[in-house]
């Protein structure tokens, strides 16, 4: 099959399916599928990403080459301190008063192993930081094993007005999706979905998907999500280690079905 047809194909199915993103790194970091600007980025840290230069210039992350899912994959070697990021504009279909989605991608790792200490955010969609406006995957920092979370969380100053930190609100982890015990190894890939409804409505929710298999879904989601659309990135291996392979964005809720045929 000739790689024109390859891109015909791919394109009707993105049109199909509503993709709107897909970097694939199959031989390089630009997203082959992109509403939006199609480079990735590099910054100091994301307070200064208003300095952020396109390619992915931290030493510490390489393209492997025939490691990925598919292909080629982003390896993080050293804990990700950078900001590493596609723009959001575009690329993610955001909308403040109802805000429908599906985010997939792929990672490797043994995290108890491989991760450093802290918090570790595979992938944040925000313009501010994670408790504001943003929906995120983390490992957590203490537990062993590990857990794995989603977070999806609204305006700031609704829904947590005093900013208070969250090891002291209960509010926010009654609004996680927490798998205790996930399953990821050294030497196997793990898919993970998420789908977001309506944020921003005043009736949201979203779920978390591993390997095809839904983990729960999120409280009501009440709060506006409002973003400045010149800062809003798709952020990827926030304190990262390990490898990251196949991103898509969607502009609907996949179905169950899609999912597990996603995670196969």
């Amino acid at each position: 099959m000739t790689r024109n047809l390859l891109l015909i194909l791919s394109t009707f199915a993105a049109s199909t399916f509503g993709q709107t993103f897909h970097a694939s790194f199959d031989g390089g970091t630009g997203a082959r599928i992109a509403k939006g600007d199609k480079h990735i980025y590099t910054a100091p840290n994301y307070k200064a990403q208003g300095e952020a230069k396109p390619g992915l210039l931290n030493p510490d992350i390489e393209l492997a080459k025939g490691a990925g899912k598919k292909g080629d994959a982003l390896r993080f070697k050293k804990k990700n301190e950078q900001a590493i990021f596609y723009k959001a504009e575009k690329n993610v279909a955001y909308r403040e008063g109802n805000w429908t989605g599906t985010i997939s991608y792929w990672l490797k790792l043994d995290p108890d192993k491989d991760l450093a200490p802290g918090f570790c955010d595979p992938i944040q969609v925000t313009d501010k930081a994670y408790n504001d406006s943003a929906i995120w995957n983390d490992f957590t920092k203490d537990e062993k094993p590990r857990h794995f979370r989603l977070g999806v969380f609204g305006s700031l100053k609704e829904w947590n007005p005093q900013d208070i930190a969250p090891d002291k609100n209960p509010k926010f982890n009654s609004r996680l999706v927490v798998v205790q015990k996930p399953p990821f190894t050294s030497d196997k890939w793990v898919h993970i979905a998420v789908t977001h409804t309506a944020l921003g409505s005043g009736k949201g929710r979203a779920r978390l998907y591993l390997n095809g298999q839904s983990m729960g879904e999120t409280p009501e989601i009440t709060e506006k999500f409002q973003w400045d659309m010149t800062k809003a990135a798709i952020r990827i291996g926030v304190g990262y280690v390990g490898l990251f392979d196949e991103l898509s964005i969607f502009d609907r809720v996949l179905s169950d079905a899609a999912i597990a045929k996603l995670a196969k």
